[in-house]
C-alpha cells in the first residue's frame, strides 16, 4: 500500500514539475520562450522546419511557414555585446495589390486578437487630405510612406506589434513583431550603463 502510495505521490509530482517548467515567464513564439542564447533559440526554430539562412550583427535570419503563411522570413534579435534573445520579426510574403496586403494585415489581427484580446493601440489611416478610393492608389500611399497602419498588444510578458511596412517602391509586406520583455528591460539595462 505504501509503495502504490509513494507512486502515486511521486507522479503526481512529475507532472507538477513538468506543467511548471513548461510555462513560461517571457513571451512564446511559435511554442518557444524568447530566451536563451541565438544558436539555442535557432536550434529550436529549426526543429519547427525552419530553414537557417545565416547570421549578421547579432541577427539570425530564418525562412519557413508561420500562421498558415508560406515563404515568411523570420529575424531573431540579440544585443551584440550580450548573447540573449529578445526580439523576433516575420516579414509575411510581399504583396502587389492593396486587398492582398490588407487582406494579410487584417487576418492576422483577427487572429491575434482571438489570441491576445483587443489590441491597446491600433491606428489604421492614409496620411493624405483625400483618401485613396481604389488599389493603386493606396499601394501608392504604402510605398510612398503614407500609409499608418498598425496594432500593438502589450501583455505581461512583452508587446507584440503587427504592421504594414514596405522596403522601397518595390516591396510592401505585413511585418508582426515579438519583443520579450523580461530580456528587453536586461537589454535596455546595459544600454543605459553605456550611457
Amino acid at each position: 500500500m505504501k509503495t502504490k502510495f509513494f507512486l502515486l505521490l511521486l507522479s503526481n509530482l512529475a507532472v507538477f514539475i513538468l506543467s511548471y517548467s513548461q510555462s513560461s515567464e517571457h513571451l512564446v513564439f511559435k511554442g518557444v520562450s524568447l530566451d536563451g542564447t541565438l544558436n539555442e533559440y535557432v536550434l529550436k526554430m529549426e526543429q519547427y522546419g525552419f530553414k537557417n539562412l545565416g547570421t549578421e550583427n547579432g541577427t539570425a535570419v530564418l525562412s519557413g511557414e508561420f500562421a498558415g503563411y508560406k515563404d515568411c522570413i523570420v529575424g531573431v534579435s540579440t544585443l551584440k555585446q550580450k548573447d540573449l534573445v529578445y526580439k523576433i520579426a516575420v516579414i509575411f510574403p510581399e504583396k502587389d495589390v492593396w486587398s492582398s496586403l490588407s487582406g494579410n494585415y487584417f487576418d492576422l489581427k483577427e487572429m491575434l486578437t482571438e489570441k491576445y484580446g483587443t489590441p491597446g493601440e491600433v491606428v489604421e489611416k492614409f496620411d493624405s487630405s483625400s483618401q485613396p478610393h481604389d488599389d493603386s492608389a493606396r499601394m501608392y500611399k504604402v510605398k510612398f510612406d503614407n500609409c499608418k497602419y498598425f496594432s500593438i498588444w502589450k501583455t505581461g510578458k512583452g508587446e507584440i506589434q503587427l504592421s504594414i511596412q514596405h522596403e522601397g517602391m518595390t516591396r510592401c509586406y505585413v511585418l508582426l513583431s515579438y519583443s520579450d520583455k523580461i530580456n528587453s528591460s536586461i537589454i535596455k539595462t546595459k544600454a543605459k550603463g553605456d550611457l
